[in-house]
């Protein structure tokens, strides 16, 4: 999960504030990335859209790693599947190849060749699931399905409803112990309730830059 945001110390402050996720620059790094911490895991990283490698406008979004055994052919197929090449593969440090794309129903995501030793663990406050809301799921499904050879378990692709839903993009899912106490620490740092349904069953929230993100209690 890489959270890509225009402010970077906003979007770190919220997330640290609502979910106790930890945010720490990684010294050992040249590039000095942020990386993000959930009971002692790693769970994701941030990247700051002001960065000339996005193209200006770029909106703040999630974008989902998507492991894959050949960077360059899985890209070569996303384009060919009707995808949009954002960022080309290129060597990100010793974590591997990176390529980032936008799928044929207008959703950022991004693909990542690595030893799995690299890979993120899993913890109790880390994304549960992804979920896409878009007019053509079928058609969503069917795209990631022929690009990675099989539909990601942990996805959901779900029907929009409605004008008022945003463009496409991939929202994560949180498992959490008290979903009405994290809604209520949104509302005190002065955000609403995202506009649009909640498709997995909890609660739609949103960030200060525009992140939007689905809560729903752990299974006890």
């Amino acid at each position: 999960m890489d959270v890509k945001t225009h402010d970077v110390p906003g979007t770190a402050a919220f997330f640290s504030a609502v979910l106790g996720w930890r945010f720490a620059v990684d010294e050992s790094d040249w590039r000095r990335a942020i990386k993000i911490f959930a009971d002692g895991h790693q769970i994701g990283g941030v990247s700051d859209l002001s960065s000339p490698l996005y193209p200006p406008g770029t909106p703040a979004h999630i974008a989902y790693y998507l492991a894959v055994d050949d960077i360059e052919a899985r890209t070569e197929a996303a384009t060919a599947a009707g995808a949009q090449l954002v960022l080309a593969p290129f060597d990100a440090g010793d974590q591997g190849r990176i390529a980032t794309l936008i799928d044929p129903v207008g959703a950022a995501f991004s693909l990542w060749q690595t030893r799995p030793a690299n890979r993120w663990s899993p913890s109790a406050r880390a994304p549960q699931r992804m979920v896409l809301a878009c007019p053509r799921p079928a058609q969503a499904r069917r795209f990631y399905r022929d690009v990675l050879g099989t539909v990601p378990s942990f996805a959901d692709f779900v029907p929009t409803h409605g004008a008022e839903e945003p463009e496409p993009r991939w929202e994560l899912v949180v498992a959490v112990d008290d979903p009405d106490a994290v809604a209520a620490r949104v509302h005190g740092l002065g955000h609403e309730m995202a506009h649009g349904p909640d498709h997995v069953g909890g609660q739609r929230l949103t960030s200060p830059d525009g992140l939007t993100f689905h809560i729903r209690a752990a299974a006890s």
